[in-house]
């Protein structure tokens, strides 16, 4: 008698959870919309968010222009799905996660609708600087707090077993659109008040434990903003103490006319995810996306700003290449779910 093994079955996901900001970046109290007092915004954290012991990797999305409230998760959840399967169906190709993949996601959803025009896309341009500026917005303040919150609770995975316990968990960042502006305004605020993010070596704030990868799919930015904004997320000499362990991903493809040809009008250049990142303050790697059989190089990965060229893939239908948004949101592919496995399992 032949006995046929039994082939395992493939891990399910959780269902994410779920944190609101309104128009101004302030926390809402889940379901009613009530803003969440600033000084309570770490306790409401806690209470809402606690961490599941049986996750490997905490994922933090946030979505870009044109996602309704009931869409963010689904996409996140749609990716992440992916990702798992990925690893379901060949392990091997991720070597680095013979610990196993156990996603756990965070999806931050902010009010991004509008009309797919360019009076849309400039409200919500205009809508994302006023929810992350200086002294204004609230939601570099929120994000923050909720990294910081995660970080703390996490626990080191590299560290002891007696440290890091069954509680040691990766941190990977996912942000689409102007998410990826919310993520980068987030951490650098957050990196510059260590009260806000949690540190592995308390008495050394240049040294922080906070964010083992970032990947941002089509970026609405200008092309130089690592330059002009966001400088001091790497390390140099006048940043030695930079908030990412690991490195920054961000897609590009031609055929996104919402970071092309609406970018142009609204920031006078075309944006990041059109043509990917131009000056920075620290070297930068081009790339392509890869297919899902074929394994990401060391060094391609392996540098602090990589682009990625998706033009092959982020093409949209013929429908979406004549609409405004072009192909900005045609990102939900097994190949961009390989690239997020394999930053995962790089991390490690």
């Amino acid at each position: 008698m032949i006995r046929h093994r039994k082939r395992a079955p493939t891990p399910t996901l959780a269902p994410p959870a779920e944190v609101d900001l309104d128009e101004q970046g302030r926390l809402t109290v889940p379901g009613g919309g009530t803003p969440v007092p600033v000084g309570r915004v770490a306790e409401q954290l806690a209470r809402q968010l606690p961490l599941p012991d049986w996750a490997t990797d905490i994922h933090v999305y946030v979505h870009g222009w044109r996602t309704p409230p009931d869409a963010a998760p689904r996409r996140a959840v749609r990716l992440l799905s992916q990702a798992v399967d990925l690893y379901a169906a060949a392990p091997d190709r991720y070597p680095g996660l013979k610990g196993g993949y156990r996603p756990w996601c965070v999806v931050v959803r902010w009010p991004s609708a509008s009309r797919r025009s360019f009076s849309g896309y400039r409200r919500i341009k205009d809508r994302a600087h006023a929810m992350s500026a200086q002294g204004k917005g609230h939601a570099p303040y929120v994000i923050g707090h909720l990294l910081g919150y995660l970080d703390g609770e996490r626990g080191d995975p590299k560290g002891p077993a007696v440290l890091a316990g069954r509680s040691g968990k990766y941190l990977q960042l996912i942000g689409h659109s102007f998410g990826g502006r919310f993520l980068c305004e987030a951490i650098q605020r957050a990196a510059e008040r260590p009260p806000v993010l949690g540190w592995s070596t308390p008495h050394d704030p240049r040294r922080p434990f906070t964010v083992d990868s970032m990947l941002i799919f089509q970026m609405a930015a200008p092309r130089d903003v690592f330059t002009t904004s966001f400088d001091s997320l790497f390390p140099t000499a006048a940043h030695p103490g930079a908030p990412l362990r690991g490195p920054i991903a961000l897609t590009h493809s031609r055929w996104d006319r919402a970071a092309g040809y609406w970018h142009l009008r609204a920031e006078k250049a075309p944006g990041i995810g059109h043509s990917g990142a131009g000056a920075a303050p620290i070297p930068q790697f081009s790339t392509r996306l890869l297919p899902t059989d074929s394994v990401y190089p060391q060094q391609v990965l392996d540098h602090r700003l990589v682009n990625v060229n998706a033009d092959w893939l982020y093409r949209g239908s013929i429908r979406t290449r004549i609409h405004p948004s072009g192909a900005h949101s045609d990102i939900y592919h097994p190949e961009s779910a390989h690239l997020l496995l394999t930053l995962a399992e790089r991390s490690r």
